[in-house]
Formats: C-alpha cells, structure tokens, sequence
C-alpha cells in the first residue's frame, strides 16, 4: 500500500491533489496498522513541508523577470536639446494705452449752432470744418468797429492838417503862439491812440467772426456728439460741444521696476529701443512701437517709473484706456547656450540639471544660468549646444540613472523659438 501511494506521488504534478492524496492515504494506513500511527503522523508532517517547499520553488518567476526588463528599458523622461542661437532680453510691464491728444471742443463765442459738419465715430483731419455758430450778430459788429474806425481816421486827418498849418504859421509870420502849436500837436496824438483802439476792436470782431466757425485743431476720431443743432452754447460753458481723440499715433504709459531703470537709461542712449504691445491674456501681439522717454521721478508707493512709448497704431488695434501688457527689449544677446527652463533643478549646490550621455545613462551637472526669458534659460557655462537635457520627469532620476528618453519630447529648440518670435 505505501508502494502505491508513493506512485501516485509521482505521477501527480499538483502538490493540492498530492497533499489530498497523500492524507487519503495516511488515513487507510493509520486504519490498518494502528500500533504504526505516531509514525504516519510523522511522515505525514514531513511530506506536507517538502510539498511546500516545492510549491514555493515552482511559482511563477513571471513578476521577477518583468522587473527586470523594466529596469534594463529605464525611465520615461522628455528631453530637449540645448541649441546655440541669439537670445532677446526683454523687460515686461504692464501698460495702459494713452490717446496723443485729446481735444475738448468748447465754444469761444457766445451763439445759436446752426450747422454741424460731422457724424459720430468719424475720423477728421487737422482744419475740417465741424460746427458753425450763427455769425451774423459778429458781422454787424464787425461793421459797426469798422465804421467806428473810418471816423476816427477822418479825424486824425484833420487834425494833421491843422497841426501844419500851425506851425507854418508859427514859423513864417509868428502869428500863431508855440502853445497852439503844442496842443494841436497832442491833438493829433489823441486821435492817433483812439484809431488804434478802433483797429483793435476791428480784428476784435473779425477774431469772433472766425470762432463761429470750430474747426478740428488736430487729426483724430469725433467721439460721441454731446450738442445737437440749435442749441446755444456760450463761451463760460463747462462741457465740451464734442472730443477729438488722436488715435495715429497713439500712446502707452506703462512701468518698470525702479532697479530696471538705469539699464533702460543706458541703452537709450544707443538706440531706439522696440516695444511690443500684447493683449490682456499677454498671448496675441497687437503692435509694435518705440520707447519715447522715462518719468522724471519714480512711486515711492509701488517702486517703479513709467516709461512712455509710441506706436504708429495705423490699423486701430489700440484704443485709449485699453490695459496691454509691454515687452520692451533691450538686447538680443549672440550665440547663446539655450535650453528650456524646465530643465533647470537647484539643490544644496546650486543650479545643474540631469544630462543624458550617449548610453541613455543621466549625470548631474552644475550649471550657471545667464538669464531666464519665461520658458528658455540662458546658460553661462556647464552645457554645450547638441548635448540633451531632461526637462520632465526629474523627480524618478538620480546620478547614473538609465532613461528611455520620450519621442519627439525634444522641445527646447520649441521654446526657444517662440522665445526669439518675442515670448520672453
């Protein structure tokens, strides 16, 4: 009987079936052989240990194999490229957009408006007519100083004429006193002074005649009419009869840090430094203009100067009162180190990043950053163009750690285009 069992040991590969036999066949001999069954015990304690033994030593070595190869393919990181090429070096405010001029148009004169010229939103030039105030009440005094004038002047004549007679008189025959003389002689003055105050009320009256008639003192969109035909208006009024807003060109007021501004001051006077001027979500570029001059003082209350730029604005992109954000550049620096400023770690020692060698294992480096323009960083020193970076997944890498570096995950010549096309 122990013959058989041991057999069907054998030939079962299952170590349960093997155990169930094995206790069916410790129950037949234990049933057979009763003075035998502290031995069968045993023997049964001992078979079950070896089955055990063997199950453990015949699982599946599946789990250890896969980690395995997960660990000879090494970790997913993306990686870019540090490309050599120029760098702009851009300072970043923000700005409000300023009309050049602003016009108030207020009547001059006293008068009924009996004409308008223009439409609201239109655009007019420098000396187009726009509204006219009756002028007839200035004509009729314009006659009446020019008349007032005519008199005066046959006036002084006459006594012109009498003041040499008089002093021929007094020069030929004595028969006219020197003080006759002397008080035809300040006739004369008198009547000279009084033709000068009629000329003046003269150009008085022509000078009102031509405020009846408002013209645009400068080129620019008429915003929305605030008086309509009919109305009087009268020279001591507070509103304006209508604005003029120079949109071409137009300004930007914006501001700077006060520890940028000597730098700003400094390149000044190499050039004409560029501004562009970006939407409020700081994503579309609007215009591009010129740096016209810095404030003359600094807020102390938020530590920055404003700095006014001009831009042509021939499309109307901007309008006063409108927030843009401001990039003003002060230099494109040659032939510099470029990489994505993801890639840039700082420990203890300071900045490095991870670097793949060519048998995809990583090392620390320590590098010195020159400048950070939003998503590119300039590097000074530890990278060269051509060697790849890690720009994600740093946090699973340490000292020669082996990757397996993503495709198309080389994004820092990405960056640093879109830096160079003005995102700094």
């Amino acid at each position: 009987m122990r013959h058989n069992a041991s057999a069907e040991d054998k030939v079962s590969p299952d170590p349960q079936v093997a155990q169930l036999r094995l206790i069916a066949v410790t129950e037949r001999v234990s049933a057979g052989y009763r003075p035998c069954g502290i031995l069968a015990v045993a023997l049964l304690f001992l078979l079950l240990s070896c089955l055990a033994w063997v199950g453990c030593t015949s699982a599946d070595p599946k789990p250890t194999t896969a980690r395995a190869a997960a660990a000879a393919q090494g970790v997913p990181v993306g990686v870019a490229t540090a490309a050599q090429r120029d760098m702009p070096v851009y300072l970043t405010g923000l700005g409000s957009v300023t009309a050049y001029n602003t016009v108030s148009l207020k009547s001059r004169v006293d008068g009924q408006i009996v004409q308008i010229n223009f439409k609201e939103g239109q655009h007019v030039n420098q000396g187009e007519l726009l509204i006219v105030i009756d002028p007839r009440p200035y004509q009729v005094a314009l006659s009446q100083a020019q008349a007032q004038l005519f008199k005066d002047q046959a006036s002084l004549r006459d006594a012109k004429l009498n003041y040499e007679r008089f002093k021929g008189l007094l020069q030929d025959s004595g028969s006219m006193s020197q003080q006759q003389v002397d008080t035809q002689q300040a006739t004369v003055d008198q009547l000279e002074g009084t033709v000068r105050t009629d000329q003046a009320q003269v150009e008085n009256a022509k000078l009102n005649l031509v405020y009846t008639r408002i013209t645009a003192p400068v080129s620019g969109r008429i915003g929305l009419r605030l008086v309509d035909i009919g109305n009087m208006v009268h020279a001591a009024d507070t509103n304006p009869m209508l604005v003029i807003t120079q949109l071409q060109p137009i300004a930007v007021i914006f501001t700077l840090p006060e520890d940028s501004l000597p730098t700003v001051a400094q390149h000044m006077q190499h050039g004409t430094l560029p501004v562009e001027a970006y939407s409020r979500d700081d994503q579309t570029k609007l215009a591009t203009g010129t740096l016209l001059t810095i404030d003359n003082e600094i807020d102390a209350t938020t530590g920055t100067g404003k700095l006014k730029a001009i831009f042509d604005n021939k499309d109307n992109v901007l309008w006063p009162n409108q927030f843009v954000n401001t990039r003003l550049l002060l230099e494109i620096r040659k032939n510099s180190i470029v990489i994505p400023s993801a890639a840039i770690l700082r420990g203890p020692q300071g900045t490095y990043v991870f670097a793949v060698k060519p048998d995809k294992t990583v090392e620390v480096r320590t590098v010195a950053v020159a400048l950070t323009q939003n998503n590119a960083a300039v590097i000074g020193s530890g990278i060269t163009a051509g060697d790849m970076v890690v720009i994600d997944g740093q946090d699973k890498l340490q000292a020669g750690s082996k990757v397996e570096p993503r495709a198309g995950s080389t994004g820092g010549n990405q960056g640093a285009q879109s830096s160079t096309t003005g995102t700094p």
